[in-house]
């Protein structure tokens, strides 16, 4: 059997130290040896047995009960005081073959994998890799688990194909101690695996978009992920150029997402009509305390795998580009210990240019995390047509009411189908902040403050917004949720209290869920 650590009174923080958090018990399930269980099936449906007594205990304590990986996130979503169980361990690839696809499927099976909750993106992409395929996006690294990642709406910079949920087509859900509990959950519409194989690990199928949608991210509030079903895509290579181009055409670009713009060219990067290659990736890199009339933007094409091309690990590791956190580290080392200072240097520096060419797979090209220190990382998502005016009302912003020991940039991701993705516009600009954690002062007002007039300041503009759910941000703000999401809040909360009888909703309910107005039982949202 899967045997189940137990570590009492524990102090529990975010990778980033956002906490700490006390916790009455934190649980760490270790799967059978394959030599005791060689099917990787047979391990599979042991830890699901595992996690059923463990969640009928917490029932039976009339406590709650929370998953985590790796801690990526910087709210506290994950968190609950009584009882968190850490998924890192449970890590298992189940084998899938032609007689595993749905008759009706329409997906490709060569193209079909299936992960534990705990597998991190990079053990996926090896994985992937081994079979000649590739994630069809990640997140700006690698260290997240695949249940992780989707429970809060992990982005990439993908514009034209989505966040890390959306290459998901299905999920197994353990939603309480009874074998009814054990759900297989995928589209109605998109009929991927068959019954054959949810029997094989003992869940009940349920096909429904409305439901599926609204669990793929579910916010933990689904109850527990243990397996994923997603669709992969043929391994290909992505060409990094960092460039700086005059202020206003970096904008237009992000307004309009038209690279045909006759001001922006990369020479490599033309068709045979000389017009623009569309990249795969546009990211725009703004100090927002130095006015710059050129902007430094990382931008990615796509092109297909062919093998030889020089290893680009050793240049990723040294990027300054590939995380903003690890960027403004990078600065911040030039006056340790000194908030006034570092913002002083910001005030004097531009963002340095990287010239060199980069070529490599997604899985090199989103390479290991830089940075895991004591920071901080605000996302909201608006339309990407108020890209520039979000920028300049953000930037505006810090300079009123900062300094603020902070960075900004701004990605581009295709809309989700996922009910409370934070990805929810045609092309959501992704509008970061991110930085180093201060002490609030008579100088430096607090996070929790700037968290709010950042919300304020998108609202009297009116501007549309959304917030990254695995990010900082003034969670308490009044009716934020509904202001952000509308009516696809009941939608949410009704297909929950579909799948789920009130008791188990607040099995898996935590104080996150609680202070944004997703617990059950929640009040019926007023839209605004």
């Amino acid at each position: 059997m899967a045997h189940t650590k137990s570590y009492n009174n524990y102090q529990w923080n975010t990778l980033h130290q956002n906490g700490a958090y006390p916790v009455d018990g934190l649980l760490s399930t270790q799967l059978e040896p394959s030599a005791n269980l060689p099917l990787a099936v047979d391990r599979y449906n042991d830890a699901a047995a595992e996690i059923q007594q463990l969640l009928l205990s917490a029932l039976n304590a009339n406590q709650g009960f929370r998953a985590f990986g790796s801690r990526w996130s910087l709210s506290n979503i994950a968190y609950h005081p009584d009882r968190m169980h850490h998924n890192k361990l449970m890590n298992l690839q189940l084998p899938l073959g032609q007689e595993d696809i749905h008759e009706q499927s329409t997906l490709e099976a060569d193209k079909l994998f299936f992960f534990q909750c705990g597998t991190t993106i990079k053990s996926i992409s090896r994985a992937l890799a081994r079979a000649g395929k590739s994630l069809k996006t990640s997140g700006a690294s690698n260290g997240q688990t695949i249940a992780g990642c989707i429970s809060t709406g992990v982005h990439g910079s993908t514009f034209d194909f989505g966040a890390v949920q959306d290459f998901v087509k299905g999920i197994n859900l353990i939603i309480g101690p009874k074998p009814e509990d054990v759900v297989y959950l995928e589209r109605q519409s998109e009929p991927a695996l068959s019954d054959d194989f949810a029997k094989r690990i003992q869940a009940r199928v349920i096909r429904d978009d409305a439901l599926f949608n609204a669990a793929l991210v579910g916010l933990g509030g689904f109850g527990f992920i243990h397996g994923v079903l997603i669709e992969a895509e043929d391994r290909y290579l992505l060409k990094r150029y960092i460039k700086k181009i005059p202020k206003q055409v970096a904008m237009e670009l992000a307004n309009t997402m038209d690279f045909t713009h006759p001001e922006f060219r990369i020479a490599e990067e033309v068709d045979e009509t000389g017009q623009n290659n569309r990249p795969y990736f546009y990211k725009i890199y703004v100090n927002p305390y130095n006015e710059q009339e050129e902007y430094i933007v990382e931008l990615m094409y796509k092109k297909d795998y062919v093998s030889g091309y020089p290893d680009p690990i050793p240049a990723v590791k040294k990027s300054i580009y590939r995380d903003l956190i690890h960027l403004f580290i990078k600065i911040a080392e030039r006056a340790p210990k000194s908030i006034p200072g570092l913002i002083q240097l910001l005030r004097k520096a531009v963002l340095p240019v990287e010239n060199e060419v980069l070529t490599g797979t997604l899985a090199e090209m989103f390479w290991d995390a830089g940075y895991q220190g004591p920071a901080f990382a605000c996302s909201f998502g608006i339309d990407h047509r108020y890209s520039e005016k979000g920028m300049q009302l953000m930037s505006d912003l810090v300079n009123e009411v900062g300094p603020i020991p902070g960075l900004f940039a701004l990605r581009f991701v295709k809309q989700s189908d996922a009910t409370l993705a934070f990805t929810k516009f045609p092309v959501t600009c992704v509008l970061e902040i991110d930085g180093v954690q201060w002490e609030a002062s008579k100088q430096l007002l607090s996070l929790k403050e700037f968290s709010k007039k950042m919300i304020d300041t998108l609202r009297l503009n009116d501007i549309p917004f959304t917030m990254h759910w695995g990010k900082n941000a003034d969670w308490v703000y009044p009716r934020l949720v509904e202001r952000m999401f509308g009516e696809k809040v009941n939608e949410w909360l009704r297909q929950r209290s579909i799948l789920m009888t009130e008791e188990k909703q607040r099995l898996f309910d935590n104080p996150f869920l609680e202070r944004i107005g997703l617990s059950c039982p929640a009040a019926e949202p007023t839209i605004v």
